[in-house]
């Protein structure tokens, strides 16, 4: 029963992320995933208690996935180049393998500046944008990359990334690998890496990239697994 219960919760906190992701916060509501579910508000609100709080658990459960695969990657990459191609790549492949809640996410991502009850998934988030610093900072210490502000570029490399649900289609002209590729290559000329390094590194064949693809794959697995 417990399972039973648990693979329920699951079901709706993802009916829940899809209409997120189709319609926005605001528009989404407990009427609409409990006729699709076949199941009263109350089961929801039992499950969930509010809104707000649902929406509080997909950010978390998104942040900690990716900080999870962010340390993973890290721990196969040594270089700073290396570490911020992979996660450019990895940023792409979100929205081409869990479409749903990358976009559910990213368009609700300002919600996390200064919502109530969105404090652990701010802290998330935070923590994740200081790993993104201390690889900028890293790259400059040693010379991968030229002098500059690290948090001014780690905001650059968000807005790429957090704004492709607006126009991203992973079935369109270019394919995710493509596009990862181009973002990576053209940040990584930005930040001053020699242009063997940058192909090297966003290379959609590359080693990173198959970095990036045995960590996410695992972790899709893993997500799989844990919520069937």
């Amino acid at each position: 029963m417990g399972h039973t219960r648990g693979g329920r919760r699951s079901e709706i906190l993802e009916t829940f992320t899809r209409h997120v992701a189709e319609r926005g916060y605001d528009r989404a509501n407990f009427g609409d995933v409990a006729g699709e579910l076949g199941m009263s508000k109350g089961t929801i609100v039992h499950h969930f208690g509010t809104k707000d709080r649902m929406l509080a658990e997909v950010q978390e459960r998104y942040m900690r996935a990716r900080l999870a695969e962010a340390h993973a990657l890290f721990t196969r990459l040594p270089g700073a180049g290396q570490r911020i191609a992979a996660l450019v790549h990895a940023g792409v492949r979100y929205s081409a393998d869990e479409p749903a809640t990358t976009v559910a996410f990213q368009r609700e991502v300002v919600r996390l500046v200064d919502q109530p009850g969105m404090e652990s998934a701010r802290a998330l988030r935070d923590a994740y944008r200081d790993l993104v610093v201390g690889v900028l900072r890293d790259g400059e210490a040693d010379g991968t990359f030229v002098p500059g502000d690290a948090r001014l570029r780690s905001l650059q490399m968000f807005g790429s990334l957090h704004w492709m649900w607006t126009w991203f289609d992973p079935a369109g002209r270019l394919a995710p690998a493509e596009v990862a590729a181009e973002f990576a290559l053209t940040l990584l000329r930005g930040l001053g890496v020699d242009e063997t390094s940058a192909r090297d590194a966003a290379d959609p064949d590359g080693a990173v990239a198959a970095a990036v693809d045995g960590v996410l794959t695992a972790s899709l697995t893993e997500s799989e697994t844990t919520s069937a």
